[in-house]
C-alpha cells in the first residue's frame, strides 16, 4: 500500500493454515530500492535487499523495553493501523474472509483482486486521511 492507502501489489492466495513467512519467502517483492516496509514480528527473518525493514522491537524475556523503544513501538502501531483498515475494507466483502468453495485454478486471486478494486472504488469516492 502506498500513503494514500492505496493497494499496490498483492501476493497469490494460498488455501488452508498457511503462515505468512514461508508465503513471503516464495514471493517476489517487486519493492524500488529505498523503500519502507512495515511489518510485524511475525518475519522476524524475513528482509528484502535496499529495503528498510520497519519492525517493532521485541521485549526481551524477563526485561522490559525501554521508554524510548516503547514510543517508537507506539509509533508505528499507529502507522500500521492504517494498515490494518485497509484490510477490513477489503474484508467487508464477505466472500474474501469466509470459505472459498471454488476450485478452479485463479479464481480466489480473482475474488481477491475484485474486493481490492472495491476498496479502491470506496477511496475515491471518500478519501481517506493519507498514511504519513
Amino acid at each position: 500500500m502506498n500513503a494514500l492507502l492505496i493497494i499496490l501489489f498483492l501476493s497469490d492466495t494460498y488455501g488452508g493454515r498457511v503462515h505468512d513467512k514461508p508465503m513471503a519467502d516464495a514471493t517476489p517483492y517487486p519493492l524500488p530500492a529505498g523503500s519502507r516496509l512495515l511489518q510485524d514480528l511475525g518475519f522476524l527473518a524475513f528482509t528484502l535487499p535496499q529495503v528498510a525493514i520497519l519492525m517493532p522491537t521485541k521485549k526481551p524475556r524477563g526485561q522490559a523495553l525501554t521508554l524510548e523503544q516503547k514510543l517508537a513501538n507506539q509509533a508505528l502501531h499507529h502507522r500500521r493501523l492504517r494498515l490494518e483498515h485497509v484490510t477490513s475494507s477489503v474484508k467487508r466483502c464477505r466472500v474474501v474472509k469466509d470459505r472459498i468453495r471454488l476450485w478452479k485454478d485463479g479464481v480466489r486471486d480473482l475474488v481477491m483482486e475484485l474486493c481490492c478494486a472495491l476498496h479502491h472504488f470506496r477511496v475515491r469516492l471518500s478519501p481517506w486521511q493519507p498514511m504519513i
